[in-house]
């Protein structure tokens, strides 16, 4: 019988501070159990494979859990989605990847503006949704690129649709990326297309991150060149920079990537499928929708038992996270936040607290050790 292992990241959803959150001003920060004290919160399901038995999790756990379960501690310095992927992937990031307070220098963007011809508004960490409210206006009139940043290593670029077809959006972010690379190789370049009038614009599915090349192999790389399938649901696609993957495919949000998921249950492969659900930190975690959060986390909850259903006997689910962003947090940025890993299967021991455990990359661990492929020697040894 075929061998298959399901990862589902919840992106940001962290179960408590880091030990070194105080270094990323992160203190107290806690996703799921913001989350839990919203009247949308409703996760039996996850409750009863034993998520909040982790440790120290604050939320009542269940008496006879029906998965494995623990809690991981990131060894990359950073808190953003390519250094937690990578992680879990494989990849420590010994040093950060840069990041931008103050906006990106003049050599950057007169090289940017060079090869796309167009001028850039803002240049500064700022919301998603609040950027095309305060430069969409001024974009429309003049055509100007609007490039912002956050906490995060991100070069972004916001265009409207009717003014930046979003294949030429996408070719401005290819020339961004080309330009950023050595000291200013951020994480992702993000296109960020935008529909709408002024007082009323609405960003668009069209998002596509460029990522930069993982710098070593992943298990993804790992499992491909030895023959498996590795299918990717929703933006791994993209943080890999579509490397190690067979076969992918892209979601609009959350349900989307869900019924995709549910969908690919029934193919018939051997190997890993790799599925990012993003709304709960891109709509809700920035935003700090604490209700919208929960409900995020509710709904994929309520979805979970025709996932599992689908399960043969060798098969494994995982589920986990990749940073935090606690939406009753200050701030919108995103928090340095321990995070689950939640293993169910009949090959999982039921009940089976693994304790807390340093590095993500046990993840990339416990699915080479499962296909019986070598493990990564920095890593701890696989959980199952």
């Amino acid at each position: 019988m075929k061998k298959r292992a399901i990862l589902i990241v919840l992106d940001s959803a962290g179960i408590g501070h880091a030990p070194d959150a105080a270094e990323y001003n992160d203190e107290g920060s806690n996703t799921f159990l913001s989350c839990s004290k919203s009247g949308k919160f409703f996760t039996p399901n996850m409750k009863n494979m034993g998520l909040y038995n982790i440790d120290d999790v604050e939320i009542e756990g269940c008496t006879s859990p029906t998965g494995g379960f623990a809690r991981l501690i990131e060894k990359s310095k950073g808190k953003d989605t390519t250094t937690g992927h990578w992680e879990m992937a494989g990849l420590v990031s010994e040093t950060p990847f840069p990041t931008y307070p103050n906006g990106f220098p003049k050599e950057v963007l007169d090289e940017f503006t060079r090869l796309t011809g167009r001028q850039v508004l803002c240049n500064l960490p700022y919301s998603g949704t609040q950027v095309i409210e305060d430069y969409g206006r001024q974009h429309l009139k003049t055509g100007d690129l609007i490039v912002y940043t956050s906490a995060d290593s991100v070069f972004q670029i916001a265009a409207h649709e009717d003014i930046v077809p979003v294949d030429t959006l996408y070719e401005y972010c290819r020339m961004a990326r080309g330009i950023l690379k050595g000291k200013h190789g951020v994480g992702r370049v993000i296109a960020r297309p935008f529909i709408g009038e002024p007082g009323s614009f609405s960003r668009t599915s069209r998002r596509h991150d460029f990522s930069l090349e993982p710098t070593g192999d992943t298990v993804m790389d790992m499992m491909k060149a030895r023959g498996f399938d590795v299918l990717s649901v929703g933006k791994i696609y993209d943080i890999f920079a579509q490397r190690g993957m067979t076969d992918h495919v892209r979601c609009e949000n959350n349900p989307d990537g869900i019924e995709k998921t549910i969908a690919w249950m029934e193919r018939d492969f051997s190997g890993l499928m790799f599925v990012n659900l993003v709304d709960t930190d891109m709509i809700y975690g920035h935003r700090r929708d604490v209700d919208g959060y929960a409900a995020a986390l509710s709904y994929f909850d309520k979805k979970l038992p025709e996932i599992t259903g689908r399960m043969g006997d060798e098969d494994i689910l995982m589920i986990t996270a990749d940073h935090g962003c606690d939406p009753a947090y200050s701030g919108t940025d995103h928090t340095r936040e321990c995070v689950p890993l939640l293993m169910y299967g009949k090959n999982v021991p039921a009940g089976k607290n693994f304790g807390t455990i340093t590095g993500f990359d046990v993840i990339a661990n416990t699915i080479l050790g499962y296909f019986d492929l070598p493990q990564l020697g920095s890593a701890h040894p696989g959980l199952i």
